[in-house]
């Protein structure tokens, strides 16, 4: 089977390296890639944006399936596009049509599905511009402190959390009015703030049949005790361990059952990963939010403990036969750090040589934002989050450990990675 997968993350050289693994991977294509990918499969320059170009790799390689890594291309409907060209139409794409990944690509659409099923979530009420003044009251009239997200895709950084009246007013002001999101916050959301401990729920599947994957905890925070900006993710643990057989249990009836059964009522033919981010409230989950791909870092630790072939998992969710699958998961803990710009998540720079990744021989390095030097053919930096340096181990502070011993190896000018990634969860 040769198969295309799309996206340039770490996420992706995770998929991509464990696609391999499977003999029946004959050949992977990536597009666009990334210097880690490169090792593993054949990149393709593309503009994903241009699904026409998408469709022309895929008929020049003679494409047998297509997995999608990033939301964008999910929210823009490139699996509908192929549903609906006599060519493609048979080639299985993992990843939902347009319909379904508006749980992702409207927080409003998401909340009220929610609200519809009876998934239990943070209060909430939406505003534009044109009702900007009743959301300006409405804040008024809440707790702090107050959480204000973007309606639509702003990359990751279109949530904000107030502590006082007259910060989410600004903020709210800032997204209606100006340029702070651009066409995301056109619209946002105004929900309460749960307090509680952050955990990632993966599901599969095939819109009838479900597989959840290993949990995930990330930590987005720049700087050590969860302080600074707000990032894309600098590192992940996995499993969770405060995420026992009752809590899950919780997540499956509460939240996983009523969110595949609302998508089959609401007539949403859903082929994909459901990634549940939720919050643990005095042992009950809630939900923050839904993303239709996996997570980043997340995947970095969730895809190494996945011991099934990942190829055959995948055809399964293509041909609806999810029930029939046996997934087999590590029993070991995985963590997973971030090597990123000096700068990020902020201005930084790029094309700095990458020195070290050879000598890793304990942990697993998926690169993230990185590419091969035009000049010298060495990996450089070109992005925010570099590297993503994953471990085993007996439990949480094992598998860290490794990582960490492993990032000594590693180095790039203006390196940066936090010293504490899943420090919250050791037991001692």
């Amino acid at each position: 089977m040769k198969i295309l997968l799309l996206g340039s993350g770490g996420r992706e050289h995770a998929i991509a390296w464990k696609l391999i693994q499977s003999p029946y991977c004959e050949k992977l294509f990536i597009a666009p890639g990334n210097a880690g990918t490169k090792m593993l499969g054949e990149n393709v320059q593309i503009n994903l944006s241009d699904f026409q170009t998408i469709k022309n790799t895929v008929i020049e390689n003679k494409i047998d399936m297509v997995v999608v890594g990033p939301e964008d291309y999910l929210v823009a409907g490139i699996h509908d596009y192929f549903l609906g060209d006599n060519y493609l139409q048979n080639i299985p794409v993992i990843g939902p049509k347009k319909d379904g990944a508006m749980l992702e690509g409207s927080k409003e659409f998401a909340k009220k599905f929610m609200i519809n099923n009876k998934i239990p979530t943070a209060s909430y009420q939406s505003f534009t511009i044109e009702n900007m003044e009743e959301g300006l009251q409405y804040i008024k009239q809440q707790k702090l402190p107050i959480v204000l997200k973007a309606d639509g895709l702003a990359g990751g950084k279109g949530v904000v959390i107030s502590t006082t009246y007259e910060d989410a007013e600004r903020e709210l002001i800032e997204m209606l009015q100006g340029t702070k999101f651009g066409k995301a916050s056109s619209k946002v959301v105004i929900e309460e703030y749960l307090h509680g401990i952050e955990i990632s729920i993966f599901v599969l599947t095939d819109g009838i049949n479900y597989k959840i994957l290993p949990t995930a905890k990330d930590y987005k925070r720049i700087d050590d005790g969860d302080n600074g900006l707000n990032t894309g993710g600098m590192g992940a643990v996995s499993p969770v361990p405060f995420a026992d057989e009752v809590f899950i249990n919780k997540v499956e009836e509460r939240i996983i059952i009523p969110t595949i059964e609302g998508l089959k009522k609401d007539g949403i033919d859903y082929k994909g990963f459901i990634f549940i981010g939720l919050m643990n409230v005095d042992g009950n989950p809630y939900v923050i939010e839904y993303n239709v791909r996996m997570g980043d870092p997340e995947t970095e630790v969730v895809v190494p403990r996945i011991k099934s072939d990942l190829v055959e998992l995948f055809t399964a969710v293509a041909n609806r036969k999810l029930d029939e699958f046996d997934l087999q998961i590590d029993e070991k803990a995985a963590a997973t750090v971030m090597l990123v710009s000096g700068g990020y998540p902020s201005t930084y720079k790029t094309g700095f040589p990458i020195s070290g990744i050879e000598n890793i021989k304990e942990s697993l390095v998926f690169h993230a934002g990185t590419t091969s030097s035009k000049e010298t053919g060495e990996v450089v930096t070109s992005g925010g989050r570099v590297l993503a340096v994953t471990s085993f181990g007996e439990n949480i502070k094992e598998a860290v450990a490794k990582s960490y011993e492993s990032i000594k190896k590693i180095e790039f000018s203006g390196m940066h990675y936090r010293k504490d990634i899943g420090k919250d969860l050791f037991n001692d």
